[in-house]
């Protein structure tokens, strides 16, 4: 199914200030470990840094859901980009000022609170797409913003040759340009009629506490379901991305200046898969068997990270060859399993968060979509703050063991996406279905 003109003008508005948004962000999330090295912290430390603007952004997604179901998706949107614009200002200052800890702390606690808005995004896809459409459109959008996790590490790297403001101050700037151009072109996207009537109609408006209560005590529902998986393997995968640095730096001396190439290497192959080989997935197996297909091949990637290391003595491996390789060109073979294993991960999540998603807007019906896709949000927000956590401190007594518990949580959610199937027939149905 091809996009309508329609929702590919709107779609493309909405790539482009995702896509600037992602920019800024990955300019700053791959140095936040090395800045915490600076400042003397381990795994644990750089685990609640990540964790604390889960906790933020798990706060404020119920919010910005209601919000927006009641105001309008755009509004939403600016207030998140200006609070993103002011948080990379206070990392751009951050380890010049005293209590430095404190101030990274802060900064990213005020980009989670405007990092609420992902559920609006997504809310902002389902207005402007038909069901049938909604899987490819969230996965041009996630292409979108993959392609900002292709490039913002690498200026992230470039500008922090300027010093440590430099990232910072340069992301701040990008986000107010963004600002700019979502006011200018962002048209409103939810109707506005069935909202005001939403708002007028107390007895029946959605209360996030109801469905967050929903979820837990109807956890064999389709909605319930679809929210947990997502929930489970977006934590697993941020957890072990959060620990991916101090990992990669521990055994293969990455630093701040090279620690670039491998995200941006990540992202660009969640733009050629989301962009190129989703939608033709989709076609050829739907979205519940590709979900379960991308949980499977996200696990085995997370899994092999455990176990790649770098050669301890590549002389003697080169000698043992008969010399038919330099030593040299020998040190480089445990890059290439690298390289596939880190491919892995992008290649299964653009399979299975899409869809995960996708299916989501078809069983939850248009008056609750914001607030549901902000309660998904919610229960990964939940799972991106203890996840993290508990990866780092596992991380600090085994490097290998968070990837192992990692790819075990993931491959659980295969179970939970058994018979799934039936719900990629449904359209809109009511979230207790």
């Amino acid at each position: 199914m091809v996009l309508s003109a329609g929702s590919r003008s709107k779609l493309w508005i909405l790539m482009i200030t995702a896509f600037i948004d992602m920019v800024g962000l990955l300019m700053v999330i791959p140095l936040l470990p090395f800045y915490a090295k600076t400042l003397g912290a381990g795994g644990l430390v750089v685990g609640t840094l990540i964790a604390s603007f889960n906790v933020a952004q798990l706060v404020s997604a119920p919010m910005w859901g209601r919000f927006s179901d009641a105001y309008g998706r755009r509004p939403a949107l600016l207030v998140g980009l200006a609070a993103s614009a002011i948080a990379y200002v206070i990392f751009a200052f951050a380890l010049s000022l005293p209590h430095a800890l404190f101030f990274l702390y802060l900064s990213r606690v005020v980009q989670g609170a405007g990092g609420g808005t992902v559920g609006v995004i997504q809310a902002y896809v389902a207005d402007s797409t038909g069901p049938e459409e909604r899987a490819k459109a969230l996965g041009w959008l996630s292409a979108a913003t993959n392609a900002g996790v292709a490039l913002g590490p690498l200026l992230g790297s470039l500008t922090h040759t300027m010093g440590p403001r430099g990232p910072g101050l340069f992301a701040a700037v990008l986000c107010t340009l963004n600002i700019v151009f979502a006011w200018r072109f962002l048209n409103e996207s939810r109707d506005m009629q069935e909202a005001a009537e939403s708002k007028a109609d107390t007895t029946t408006r959605a209360r996030s506490r109801d469905a967050i209560a929903h979820v837990v005590s109807h956890s064999s529902a389709p909605a319930s379901r679809l929210i947990w998986i997502y929930a489970i393997a977006i934590g697993a995968f941020q957890g072990v991305t959060s620990m991916l640095a101090l990992l990669l730096s521990a055994r293969f001396g990455v630093t701040e200046k090279t620690i670039g190439f491998f995200f941006a290497y990540i992202g660009a192959l969640s733009v050629v898969t989301r962009a190129l080989i989703l939608g033709r997935m989709i076609d050829r197996y739907g979205e519940p068997r590709l979900a379960r297909m991308g949980t499977i091949i996200l696990a085995t990637g997370i899994a092999l990270l455990a176990f790649i290391r770098p050669l301890a003595d590549p002389a003697g491996v080169a000698a043992m060859l008969g010399g038919i390789l330099p030593a040299r060109a020998v040190a480089l073979l445990p890059y290439l399993p690298l390289a596939i294993a880190v491919a892995f991960l992008p290649l299964g999540t653009a399979f299975t968060f899409p869809c995960v998603t996708s299916l989501l807007s078809r069983v939850i019906s248009s008056k609750e979509r914001g607030l549901y896709m902000g309660v998904q949000q919610t229960f990964g927000g939940v799972a991106r703050v203890l996840f993290p956590i508990l990866f780092g401190f596992l991380y600090d007594r085994s490097s290998g063991l968070p990837f192992l518990v990692s790819a075990g949580l993931v491959l659980f959610t295969v179970y939970l996406g058994l018979g799934m199937d039936g719900y990629a027939r449904q359209d809109a149905k009511p979230a207790a279905a």
